[in-house]
């Protein structure tokens, strides 16, 4: 088997390409850890969106009990009765 030997311009860019690589597979890293925390502050809010939600309902049962049907002017603190 025959060795020969690269030249010293390909051997710098076979190293530079190798470096291009691990910089890329370390940015799709990072990118990739920032997605999952970007989704877990996703699923977090959606709780918190569940709960308001559900506060909401609360509060629009609680109120149509105690008033009726009808709308309220909150500007005024009014309810208006249909």
């Amino acid at each position: 088997m025959e060795t020969k030997l690269l030249t010293q311009e390909e051997i710098t860019q076979l190293k530079n390409t190798r470096e291009k690589r691990f910089q890329l597979v370390e940015s799709f890293g990072i990118l990739e850890l920032r997605i999952q925390e970007i989704n877990l502050q996703k699923e977090i809010l959606k709780e918190e969106l569940k709960k308001l939600t559900q506060e909401e309902t609360n509060l629009g049962k609680t109120l149509q009990q105690k008033y009726g049907d009808g709308s309220i002017n909150l500007e005024k603190g009014e309810f208006i009765t249909n």
